[in-house]
């Protein structure tokens, strides 16, 4: 049938679409108001979109149904899931069995302990999260405790020097652990040996 003063047609509804509302995606023309997932119906955009042959799908429903299957797959890194998709339509053949759960109940402070490995400030020995985490000596810091082990002085990664597993601003490092003697560390006369 001949294709008389219109545009293409949609890949969803099968009825033309016009330049204004098209949206193109793997060769076809789509509505705007068509370009969604065929299996949860999201809308689709050119970032969430994933297409299969004729079909278009969200990233999620794509990774259920056409993904690696198993737990932890289908759903972006680090995730666990066990949804299969079956409240989409989306016939999904499982290949493993389902992980059997523990009859006991753990506790949960302690498997948060377990997973999260949260490191020490070695200075005041509490934990240092990534919020407030400073990088000195090759050891994480709080920012409150990262100062001069000497006067005090906050440091940061143009005046600190580290000695030790302690940390010191650059002019008491030299007062301290530098060479003695005039022109060297502050001191105008040589030091006399007892």
């Amino acid at each position: 049938m001949p294709n008389w003063g219109g545009g293409a047609k949609c890949g969803a509804c099968e009825k033309t679409v016009y330049h204004a509302e098209e949206i193109q995606c793997n060769g076809r023309s789509f509505h705007k108001s068509c370009f969604l997932c065929m299996a949860c119906r999201k809308a689709l955009d050119s970032t969430t979109v994933a297409a299969h042959e004729s079909e278009i799908y969200c990233k999620t429903c794509y990774g259920r149904k056409y993904g690696p299957k198993g737990v932890g797959f289908g759903q972006g890194a680090g995730c666990l899931s066990t949804d299969t998709g079956d409240h989409l339509g989306l016939n999904l053949q499982q290949g493993s069995p389902k992980p059997v759960r523990p009859s006991t109940p753990t506790n949960a402070s302690k498997f948060a302990k377990k997973m999260v490995d949260v490191d020490k400030c070695p200075r005041c020995g509490k934990s240092v999260y990534a919020a407030e985490k400073i990088m000195g000596g090759g050891k994480p810091w709080h920012k409150s405790c990262f100062r001069c082990a000497i006067c005090g002085k906050s440091l940061e990664s143009t005046n600190v020097t580290d000695k030790d597993g302690e940390l010191y601003c650059k002019v008491c490092y030299a007062k301290n652990f530098g060479p003695k003697g005039i022109g060297f560390g502050g001191l105008t006369q040589v030091e006399k040996k007892e």
